[in-house]
């Protein structure tokens, strides 16, 4: 068991296990403290913290992850933890910059990851073939070239509006532009790619199971 003291404390780092995404193979996991591993116990924070080292449990990854937590919450983490999606049959373009996305969110930039959701958005309408004098427009065009619920369509406009504010300072449209409004954004983004580029493919797959 390996035991830690700070001050007059002592810890028993082997009974912690964290919870967290993988930042290399994306896999929600359990990682555990590793034999040759020590936990430092961090006495200045009430409740006490701890910080330290751990492995992803996935064996074709085996990341390292240093962190800091108390009890089971982690605090932060390095490499930081990412949103997860799903690349699946996303056009090159479009995964690549929600991917940014998602990256630029991880790393706390949230203005950078609003400017790239809507890239993302100005990818998806490029590579439909959605044609306007601007983005607004072209989300517009783009309702006439694929089958989506009206609410997200309306919701590809508030995105566009999002990545303004982030770079823009003459017309806000949201009071801020942080964690929330971002992780908000990406999710919806996020669907919006569902609809265009997977539930087909999904659909299909269960047809080919049928049999002939």
């Amino acid at each position: 068991m390996n035991i830690v003291t700070a001050g007059s404390a002592s810890f028993e780092a082997s009974r912690n296990t964290i919870t967290a995404r993988c930042p290399g193979c994306g896999h929600l996991g359990t990682f555990e403290i590793m034999a040759e591993s020590r936990d430092i116990l961090i006495t200045s924070m009430t409740p006490n913290a701890y910080g330290g080292m751990r492995r992803c449990p996935n064996p074709k990854c085996k990341m390292l992850l240093f962190f800091m937590a108390q009890g089971t919450e982690v605090l932060a983490s390095y490499p930081p933890q990412r949103l997860d999606f799903d690349a699946t049959n996303l056009p090159e373009a479009v995964r690549a910059s929600l991917q940014e996305a998602v990256v630029c969110h991880a790393n706390q930039c949230y203005t950078a990851a609003a400017i790239m959701v809507r890239k993302t958005l100005e990818e998806l309408c490029r590579e439909r073939g959605a044609k306007g004098k601007d983005l607004k427009e072209r989300i517009k065009a783009l309702g006439g070239k694929i089958i989506l619920p009206a609410e997200l369509l309306a919701a590809m406009d508030d995105l566009r509006l999002l990545g303004n504010d982030a770079a823009h300072v003459e017309s806000q449209e949201f009071n801020n532009i942080g964690k929330n409004e971002v992780e908000i954004g990406i999710e919806i983004a996020k669907e919006v790619l569902k609809a265009v580029y997977q539930y087909s493919s999904l659909i299909d797959k269960l047809r080919a199971l049928k049999k002939p």
